[in-house]
């Protein structure tokens, strides 16, 4: 596996296979990898010739009082991880690579970022598409690879995509969870035991909340049995749990169509987020 921190390094691989006729596929991460981030490299090797990744804590989505500082690193962890999934080229930039000094542009995606995290985390979006735009035009490649994990993510850089006319595919990728259920973050590491024994009940009330919509069930009443249920069992603070359409992220109160149960949930200092199809 070959490693790459600069644009230029970057392009000159990615051309190099395009001139050989190799389709590229590209996997942004924030590092500290787990089995569902070695998924996406799985499904990127699976639908094109190259496989790429890319690693950068991204300080333009962290608000002031969030986790940046002490957001997981675990630079040589993570390349070995890369190297042994078949990635074939890893991207690590550094923050002085990818926001230079007089960095003036930010790009902010109207409609799906507004809402859900976006409202809980203010400018969170706006560094999340900022960052894969740069990334995106970096290394040019036919296609990129995003977990279903973060759903409103996935929206707003599909949005983005078509809006700016970016000629990369965008694919999601399911969620990779746990045995028992809980969704596999880099943030579960911050989980006291007692905290990782509870952290399941999220995936179990949005399953069944999931089913009571789908048999008809109002999504407002049912977001509040879930939220009730969460707190009483243990949970700390929720953010959020909401019906949404599944490609606008428009608030809906029943399922006609494609819908998404979504939830943001705190459990001590942890942030839990998940969310289901809703079919």
């Amino acid at each position: 596996m070959q490693v790459a921190r600069t644009p230029a390094d970057l392009r000159a691989v990615i051309a190099g296979w395009q001139r050989q006729g190799q389709s590229v596929g590209l996997v942004p991460t924030m590092g500290a990898l787990h089995e569902g981030h070695l998924s996406l490299v799985t499904l990127a090797k699976q639908k094109a010739d190259r496989a790429v990744a890319t690693i950068f804590v991204n300080p333009a989505q962290f608000g002031p009082n969030e986790d940046f500082q002490r957001y997981p690193r675990q630079e040589d962890a993570d390349l070995a991880l890369l190297e042994s999934a078949g990635c074939d080229l890893a991207y690590l930039p550094g923050v002085e690579v990818m926001y230079p000094k007089d960095f003036a542009t930010s790009i902010t995606v109207a409609g799906v970022s507004q809402g859900l995290c976006g409202d809980c985390r203010p400018g969170h979006f706006a560094g999340v598409a900022t960052v894969v735009t740069k990334l995106l035009l970096q290394a040019l490649p036919d296609l990129a690879v995003f977990g279903e994990k973060d759903y409103q993510q996935l929206q707003v850089i599909k949005r983005l995509v078509a809006d700016l006319d970016i000629p990369v595919r965008i694919l999601g990728a399911p969620t990779l969870r746990e045995a028992d259920g809980l969704a596999k973050s880099s943030r579960n590491a911050y989980l006291t035991p007692e905290e990782r024994r509870l952290a399941p009940l999220l995936f179990r009330q949005l399953s069944q909340a999931a089913q009571r919509i789908h048999d008809g069930a109002g999504a407002t009443e049912t977001c509040r049995d879930v939220i009730r249920a969460l707190l009483a069992a243990g949970f700390d603070k929720a953010d959020y749990v909401e019906v949404r359409d599944a490609a606008t992220l428009a608030a809906i109160e029943h399922a006609k169509g494609p819908a998404r149960i979504l939830a943001a949930l705190w459990l001590g200092r942890t942030r839990l987020i998940d969310n289901l199809p809703i079919d």
